[in-house]
C-alpha cells in the first residue's frame, strides 16, 4: 500500500480500552453541561497548554472552575505572547481594549458561584472581514479605515453569549483576495515558523495568531481555501463547515454562493467545540441551515481510551489527481504517510478519481471574480467606504475606488464584470455554473462510496514573501486543493501531518479531510483519532515553542 515517507516522523499507535459515553444535551444552553461532563475526561495542564493536551479550550475551564487560574492570569498570559510576538508576526490590525476588564468580570462571576459560560475565559481572534460592534472591521481593506459596524456578527454575538473574549481583529487580504495575506491594505503578516515566509491567506492572521499562541482560537472565512491552507501552512486545526452550518451575517461578502465562516485551533476539539458554538440557523442569513447541530465535542475520545484500531471500518478515499506532477514531493510522502497511519487505526484506504478535481480551479476564479463584482458595488464613498470629494457623482465613484481598492481586488472586479458583460456571460459564467454542477456530481459520487476523501491542503509548503506576489496565476494554482470543496457546499477539515525539508526546522503540512455535507462531526472524529495519534510530531513554532 501506500509507503510513509522517510522525513516524516514515526506514526504510532496509542493503545488503549475504555470508551466514555456521554449524556446529549441538544439544546444550547445546555452546551455548557456538555463541555464540563468532557473537560472531566482530558487532563489538566499549565494555561497554554503542550501538544499531548487535546483541548486548550477545557484546560482553561477546568482551571477556572477548580480556582486555580484566574480569568485575568491567563489573559494577561495570551497579552504578553501577543505583545512579544506580534512585532515580528503582525497578526492583528486592532487590539481590544476590553479583554482585561472582561477577564475580570468573568473571575467575579467565579467569586459569586455564577454559572460561566463554555467559553469563559477564552481568547479568540476574529477576521477583520467579520463585522464586531466594538472595534474596526475593515476587510483588509483602506476603503473601510476606521469603520465601525453598528453590530456583531451572529457567530461573534453566539461567541459572546458563550463568555469567550475577543481579543481583537486579524489581518487577511483584502476582502478576502489572495492566498498569501501580502493583499491587506495594512501590513503583511509573517508565519510563526519562519518569519520569511507567508502564513497563507486570506485568513493568514487568524491562522497566525493561533500558531503563536496569541490567542486560544480564531475565527476566519473560507471561499476558496483561505481556513484551510492558512492552517496547513501555519500547523494549526482548520474547519471549514457545510455551506449554511454557520450564519453569514455581520461576513462581508466576497463571493455569496461560496463564503463560510470557519475556525482555527491548536487542536481538533478546540476546532469543534468553536464550530458547536457558532453553528445553527439564524432568522439574519436565509442561507443558513435548520438542521439540529451536533455536539461535536462530546464525540471526542482521549487517547488513552481508544482501541487499537479507532477508525475500523471506516472508507479513506486519496484523491489521486491531488498527488501528481506540480506537487512538492515532501508533500506527496506527508499525505501517503498519513494514510498509512489511517490504515494503521483500522481505516480501508485506496485511491479514488474525481475527473472534473482539475477544472475547478478556474470555474471558482470566475464564479468568485463575478461574485465579487456585484458584491464590491456598494463599496462606492456613499453607501460604504471613505468618500472622496468630488464635483460628479461618477468622479466620486472612481476616486473613491482608485484610492481605496488594493490593485489584486481591482483585477478581481474587472474580470467579473467582463465575464458577466454582453457576449462573455455564457461563454464563462454559465460554464462555469455548469462545471460547479459537474463537481458537486464527483464529489457526492465518490463520497457516497468512501467514508471521507483525503488530500493535501496545497501542493506546496508556505511560500516566501514575494514568491507569488506579482504572479498572480501562480498563486491562483495555489488553490487547487481547496476550491473543489467550496463549489460543492460540503465541509473540510485540515489537521497538521507533517513537515517538510525547507528550513532548518522544517514548514508544517496540511492533510485535508473532505466529508459529505452536514456530516462534520465524522470529520472531527477522524482528524481527532489522527491527531491523538500521531506521536514525535509537535506542531508548536520555535518563536513561542521555549513558551508552551
Amino acid at each position: 500500500m501506500l509507503s510513509a515517507a522517510a522525513q516524516n516522523p514515526r506514526l504510532l499507535l496509542q493503545r488503549g480500552g475504555r470508551k466514555f459515553n456521554l449524556q446529549k444535551c441538544r439544546r444550547r444552553r445546555h452546551f455548557h453541561h456538555s463541555l464540563q461532563a468532557v473537560s472531566s475526561f482530558f487532563p489538566q495542564s499549565e494555561t497554554i497548554s503542550s501538544p499531548s493536551s487535546s483541548s486548550e479550550i477545557l484546560t482553561i475551564r477546568k482551571s477556572l472552575l477548580s480556582r486555580e487560574r484566574k480569568a485575568v492570569e491567563i489573559a494577561q498570559n495570551y497579552l504578553n505572547r501577543l505583545r512579544s510576538t506580534e512585532p515580528q508576526i503582525r497578526s492583528f490590525l486592532h487590539i481590544s481594549q476590553n479583554v482585561m476588564s472582561e477577564a475580570e468580570q468573568i473571575d467575579r462571576k467565579i467569586e459569586r458561584n455564577e454559572e460561566l459560560g463554555p467559553l469563559a475565559g477564552v481568547l479568540i481572534g476574529v477576521k477583520d472581514n467579520i463585522c464586531t460592534v466594538d472595534m474596526p472591521s475593515t476587510g483588509g481593506s483602506r476603503i473601510l479605515e476606521n469603520y465601525r459596524p453598528t453590530f456583531d456578527a451572529t457567530a461573534v454575538r453566539k461567541l459572546r453569549e458563550c463568555g469567550a473574549i475577543i481579543v481583537g481583529k486579524t489581518n487577511m487580504d483584502e476582502f478576502g483576495m489572495g492566498s498569501t495575506t501580502e493583499n491587506s491594505g495594512f501590513q503583511v503578516t509573517a508565519n510563526p515558523w519562519n518569519a520569511e515566509r507567508v502564513p497563507g491567506g486570506s485568513s493568514g492572521g487568524s491562522a497566525a495568531a493561533v500558531s503563536a499562541r496569541q490567542c486560544v482560537a480564531s475565527l476566519g472565512s473560507d471561499t476558496g481555501g483561505s481556513v484551510r491552507q492558512p492552517a496547513a501552512f501555519c500547523g494549526v486545526v482548520g474547519m471549514k463547515p457545510t455551506y449554511g452550518r454557520v450564519s453569514r451575517y455581520g461576513l462581508m461578502a466576497y463571493a455569496s454562493s461560496l463564503d463560510v465562516i470557519g475556525c482555527f485551533g491548536s487542536s481538533v476539539a478546540d476546532a469543534a467545540i468553536l464550530l458547536e458554538a457558532i453553528a445553527g440557523h439564524d432568522r439574519f442569513d436565509a442561507t443558513s441551515s435548520k438542521r439540529e447541530v451536533p455536539e461535536f465535542s462530546s464525540q471526542l475520545e482521549p487517547a488513552e481510551f481508544l482501541d487499537s484500531k479507532p477508525l475500523k471500518g471506516l472508507r479513506v478515499g486519496v484523491i489521486s489527481e491531488t498527488l501528481g506532477d506540480g506537487v512538492d514531493s515532501g508533500i506527496v510522502s506527508s499525505i501517503q504517510a498519513a494514510a498509512s497511519h489511517l490504515e494503521e487505526l483500522g481505516c480501508t484506504v485506496k485511491e479514488v478519481n474525481v475527473p472534473s478535481f482539475s477544472l475547478g480551479l478556474p470555474a471558482y476564479y470566475i464564479l468568485a471574480s463575478c461574485e465579487s463584482s456585484s458584491n464590491l458595488s456598494r463599496y462606492d464613498g456613499i453607501r460604504y467606504g471613505n468618500q472622496i470629494a468630488a464635483e460628479e457623482l461618477s468622479s466620486l465613484y472612481g476616486a473613491c475606488r482608485a484610492n481605496g481598492f488594493g490593485s489584486e481586488v481591482k483585477m478581481r472586479i474587472l474580470m467579473g464584470t467582463y465575464a458577466l458583460s454582453a457576449g462573455y456571460y455564457d461563454a464563462y459564467y454559465k460554464c462555469a455554473q455548469q462545471v460547479r454542477t459537474l463537481v458537486q456530481k464527483n464529489l457526492k459520487a465518490s463520497l457516497t462510496e468512501n467514508d471521507v476523501l483525503i488530500s493535501p491542503a496545497a501542493p506546496s509548503p508556505a511560500y516566501r514573501m514575494g514568491e507569488k506576489k506579482n504572479d498572480p496565476l501562480a498563486m491562483y494554482a495555489g488553490d487547487i486543493m481547496t476550491v473543489n470543496v467550496n463549489l460543492a457546499g460540503i465541509p473540510a477539515l485540515v489537521v497538521p501531518c507533517g513537515f517538510s525539508e525547507v528550513g532548518p526546522s522544517g514548514l508544517p503540512i496540511g492533510l485535508q479531510i473532505i466529508g459529505a455535507a452536514f456530516d462534520e462531526a465524522k470529520l472531527f472524529k477522524v482528524g481527532h483519532v489522527f491527531e491523538r495519534t500521531l506521536q514525535r510530531c509537535r506542531f508548536v513554532p520555535p518563536l513561542v515553542d521555549k513558551d508552551v
